[in-house]
């Protein structure tokens, strides 16, 4: 399994995101994955660069393949604009960049005013903006009117050789049916083996697959714990809440009655590397193809030397 580094914007500074990376790359992680966020998902967390101004800062400073995860092109940002920055990033990375997709959530996606639909007509909306995109990456003039997209005169000039790949999100049976139907690859951020096997059933066999996870290092674990649950308590929440809920300050109250040993249970927390060690193992026993592991906290330059030194050499 490869193992890679997940670059949470909602969390760092560009230049953090930035540093993360050319240090994820000297530590021996094999790709990025970068989210992509208006808001952070508590107040905490502090930060939301525009993923696109991201890319091409990435683009020049490390070579490791970079995947979004997971963009949303369809409320927010009209997907046409998706298939032009996702193009010139392609470019930039010179092939090097996969287009990670997914319905995304209320906490981004609603600020414009435009109405959030329900579960059902996004993954409708969802299918119909990749088709867009794709069409669009043919370099042909694209005229386009479908039931919730149109486009008029469209043509992308700068493409890279090869189009992108599109990695669909699925977390549950309906949108991981979706990947498998109209995905290059399965995006996922649970080590849920009965999942990836109804991508497979669905249209997924031999596609690839990945997912993501979290992990706090600091010096001692209760000092992680506190970490994680100051910083992530988010990862508590269960259901629907996570892509309905509208801001920052929902969320917070949401998360109200997560302990931090609950968080303790999501992030492998603390400086002893069996804890990682399990982490990857959950993903990889459920049979992922890659793992992104995404740093919580301010000591991500510790963690990335005990990937470097404990697990990566390992695998």
């Amino acid at each position: 399994m490869r193992i890679g580094y997940f670059l949470s914007s909602e969390e760092y500074s560009p230049q953090e995101l930035l540093e993360q990376a050319q240090r994820a790359q000297d530590a021996g992680f094999s790709a990025l994955w970068i989210s992509d966020h208006f808001h952070p998902w508590v107040d905490a967390q502090g930060h939301s660069p525009f993923v696109w101004s991201m890319i091409g800062a990435l683009s020049r400073v490390t070579t490791l393949p970079i995947t979004t995860a997971v963009t949303c092109p369809t409320v927010r940002t009209h997907p046409a604009i998706i298939a032009q920055a996702a193009a010139t990033s392609a470019v930039l990375t010179e092939g090097r960049f996969t287009l990670g997709v997914g319905s995304g959530e209320a906490l981004n996606e609603h600020i414009t005013g435009e109405h959030w639909p329900p579960a059902k007509a996004r993954l409708d909306m969802l299918e119909e903006a990749v088709e867009v995109i794709r069409e669009l990456w043919t370099g042909e003039d694209v005229e386009h009117d479908g039931v919730y997209y149109t486009v008029e005169n469209a043509r992308i000039y700068t493409l890279p050789d090869t189009p992108p790949k599109i990695y669909v999100s699925g977390l549950a049976p309906t949108s991981t049916k979706l990947a498998g139907r109209i995905g290059d690859g399965y995006i996922s951020t649970q080590p849920n083996a009965e999942m990836l096997q109804l991508f497979r059933d669905s249209g997924g066999a031999g596609k690839p697959s990945a997912a993501g996870g979290k992990a706090c290092y600091a010096p001692d674990r209760d000092e992680a714990v506190r970490l994680a649950h100051h910083l992530w308590p988010t990862s508590g929440l269960t259901g629907e809440l996570s892509q309905i809920l509208p801001t920052p300050a929902h969320f917070e109250q949401a998360a109200t009655p997560v302990t931090p040993d609950a968080i303790a249970e999501k992030i492998a927390c603390g400086p002893d590397p069996q804890v990682h060690r399990d982490l990857v193992g959950k993903y990889r026993d459920a049979g992922f193809d890659e793992f992104y592991v995404a740093s919580v906290g301010p000591h991500f330059r510790d963690m990335i030397d005990l990937y470097a030194k404990e697990i990566l050499p390992h695998q």
